[in-house]
């Protein structure tokens, strides 16, 4: 080259070289190769980071080298104002030769022979360049793809996270800390957390994030946070929920008193029923109910929410039984009311149609009467008579509208 053009090809590289700079500090500022460089990564991801770090460093060396050489000539060139012909070879071969010398450890394994020259590998300033430029759009596609999943998954993470702290201050204040289910969950966020941090690329799906794990984390959460502020809403609550499941126990208790009254009733005016057994739910209601201020005392808010929630729906079922029961004793009294009230009704009948001294209905009246008025009443047997009577009756009837026909 002759002096010109040597100024020319000094111009052009050192605006190449501040390019280069630029491109090479800008990598370094992305974040995503700021989290590749500062965080302590394993598996896949520790793979690409251990890869990323070779290639910079490499670059740096590379850069490192093209600046001494470029540094080399423009020293020359500031020299030697009218540079001579040797002086102008030298430039040239400093320039457009092969005038960059990597040390022997420099030298890629992949790249290396089995002759390998001790001296290292020698390359020209433009091939300096070439190597560089595949070395940074390697690592460039490489910081991309790791800060693309990553930042995804720290977002995720860092929102579904915010919302276990919330779910952990309630649990705290409710003393369910220890909670099966909230203990579990944390657990699993806390491995999910360390594989987000220290192995992000376990998790990628086809270039993407997959944030499967943590969607399923944040709707347990959200489950756990609703079971939680129901425990709130119940500790605010505590007094009117407890004097209300209080006065539906006593309830219960009225309820079984008055069935065991119209037991002891039917049992003397009834004989052989078939009678449900006595039930005694009122008593363990009320022990529980009294469990419920020991859990109060203790805060363990959490469960006496769902301790409470059973108990109301254990004295809802008991009374419903107790109030079953009664209405199946009550109702044997009520059958024979009613059927004491169709003898009378049967007796009124015949004497309309003319049967009052009837001997034989009189008879049969007289029967059904006594067993009805009996203590204790077979029910099956005035059915039975009853219905007789009726029978009876329904014939007179029918033979006297004949005997009218007839005459």
């Amino acid at each position: 080259m002759n002096r010109d053009e040597v100024d020319r090809a000094l111009r052009h590289l050192r605006e190449e070289k501040e390019r280069i700079g630029a491109a090479l500090l800008d990598l370094e500022r992305h974040s995503g190769y700021r989290l590749l460089e500062g965080a302590a990564l394993s598996g896949e991801t520790g793979r690409r980071q251990a890869e990323v770090r070779s290639r910079m460093g490499e670059l740096w060396t590379l850069f490192d080298l093209y600046g001494r050489t470029l540094g080399e000539a423009e020293e020359l060139r500031a020299r030697h104002s009218r540079p001579n012909g040797a002086q102008l070879a030298e430039l040239d071969r400093l320039l457009t030769g092969t005038s960059v010398e990597l040390p022997a450890e420099e030298v890629p394994l992949e790249r290396r022979t089995l002759l390998q020259s001790p001296s290292g590998e020698r390359l020209t300033l433009r091939g300096v360049v070439e190597r560089m430029t595949a070395l940074y759009e390697e690592s460039a596609r490489a910081v991309a793809a790791v800060d693309t999943v990553w930042s995804a998954l720290l977002a995720r993470l860092g929102s579904v996270e915010a919302e276990q702290r919330v779910v952990a201050e309630m649990a705290e204040s409710l003393g369910l800390a220890e909670d099966a289910e909230y203990r579990r969950v944390r657990e699993e966020l806390d491995a999910r957390a360390r594989t987000v941090r220290g192995d992000p690329m376990a998790l990628s799906r086809d270039g993407r994030a997959d944030t499967a794990d943590l969607e399923r984390l944040a709707a347990d959460l959200a489950r756990l946070k609703e079971r939680f502020a129901e425990a709130v809403r119940f500790r605010a609550r505590y007094d009117e929920q407890v004097g209300r499941v209080r006065n539906a126990v006593g309830r219960v208790r009225a309820a079984e008193e008055d069935v065991r009254r119209a037991r002891d009733e039917v049992l003397v005016k009834i004989a052989s029923p078939a009678l449900p057994a006595p039930a005694a739910a009122a008593a363990a209601l009320a022990d529980r109910l009294a469990a419920l201020h020991t859990l109060r005392d203790q805060r363990r808010w959490g469960e006496l929410a769902d301790r409470a929630a059973d108990l109301e729906r254990a004295t809802r079922d008991a009374l419903e039984r107790a109030r079953a029961d009664l209405g199946l004793v009550t109702g044997l009294l009520e059958r024979r009311e009613e059927l004491r009230g169709r003898l009378q009704a049967y007796k009124v009948k015949a004497a309309r149609l003319g049967h009052a001294e009837d001997a034989g209905l009189a008879g049969l009246y007289e029967e059904a009467r006594a067993v009805l008025w009996s203590s204790p009443c077979d029910l099956r047997k005035a059915t039975v008579l009853l219905s007789g009577y009726q029978q009876a009756i329904s014939s007179k009837a029918d033979a006297s509208k004949a005997k009218g026909t007839g005459g």
